[in-house]
């Protein structure tokens, strides 16, 4: 099983069109520390020539054409792609904008909760995935479904909140109704290794722990490196959990929260532009690979 990392960042990507913040313009500069990431996503195949995607991220289009995998192949049809599926963990701006990119009558299955499905109903503009060619396909919490030859994966809640263009201020609660938010349990079939894809989620429950449990791979939630990150740097008013992202220190954080279950090789994902993990040479990298983290980047390539 071949995973190709597409987009490593957060949601606006690294650097963000409109944040003027170091670390954005240390990566503007051009230097070697700190290179850009497009925003989050991953491909999955079992033989290199079919690919799944994990969420269709807005740089979708710049993301093929980094990466040959995904590309047409030569000698094929004057229509063609690699992409036989997408599969979607929830509705977040940076995970279903590239579906429109996807849009000139190239068949694939497209794969999510209902609560998913319905807002992409909801909304017109996703009617350029003509159903002609795109079946829209409901996957159903802890029930595998396998979206190309061999390869299973098993969609499970985890704690995280709506899309933030979906919440409604008259809500006091803004935590994930089951199927907003999930994470993939991604198999291959015929040799039983699988990992888990989970970009977003609010905070290691003890069935989460479970799950995770000895785990092969696990690409994680890696949006901020301290709950307050977010006001500390004057960029925001909400922290991490209120965005439903776990930080990845501190008594509550991931990096304690993983450090007895055992997880052979552990991946963060979906960083944010504040987050000084980003750069290669900050003390919280550092901090970051010493606790036996490894940190996803842009074009990376795992063999399971």
């Amino acid at each position: 099983m071949r995973i190709l990392i597409l987009g490593a960042a957060a949601g606006g990507g690294f650097p963000q069109w409109n944040a003027n913040n170091k670390n954005c313009q240390r990566a503007r500069n051009g230097g070697p520390n700190t290179p850009a990431q497009t925003q989050s996503s991953i491909a999955v195949s079992m033989d290199g020539a079919t690919w799944c995607l994990c969420n269709a991220s807005p740089d979708l289009r710049q993301q093929i054409e980094a990466n040959r995998q995904l590309q047409p192949r030569p000698d094929g049809p004057l229509r063609a792609s690699p992409i036989g599926a997408v599969v979607l963990t929830n509705a977040d701006i940076d995970h279903i904008a590239g579906l429109l990119s996807l849009r000139e009558s190239q068949a694939f299955s497209l794969h999510a909760t209902s609560r998913v499905l319905d807002t992409l109903g909801a909304n017109s503009v996703f009617n350029v995935l003509n159903p002609a060619f795109v079946t829209r396909r409901e996957i159903y919490l802890d029930a595998p479904f396998s979206p190309l030859p061999g390869l299973q994966i098993t969609a499970f809640a985890v704690p995280g909140k709506v899309a933030l263009y979906l919440e409604d201020s008259s809500r006091k609660d803004f935590g994930t109704v089951g199927g907003d938010t999930v994470g993939l349990e991604i198999l291959n079939i015929s040799s039983g290794r699988k990992f888990f894809y989970i970009p977003g989620c609010a905070e290691m429950t003890p069935q989460l722990a479970a799950r995770l449990r000895n785990a092969p791979l696990v690409l994680f939630d890696g949006t901020l490196y301290t709950d307050d990150e977010m006001i500390v740097a004057g960029e925001g008013v909400k922290t991490g959990q209120r965005m439903g992202h776990i930080s990845m220190s501190g008594p509550a954080g991931s990096i304690k929260a993983f450090a007895t279950l055992g997880v052979q090789r552990r991946l963060f994902i979906h960083l944010n532009n504040t987050n000084p993990v980003l750069n290669l040479d900050s003390p919280e990298r550092a901090a970051v690979l010493a606790s036996g983290w490894e940190v996803a980047m842009d074009g990376m390539e795992i063999s399971l």
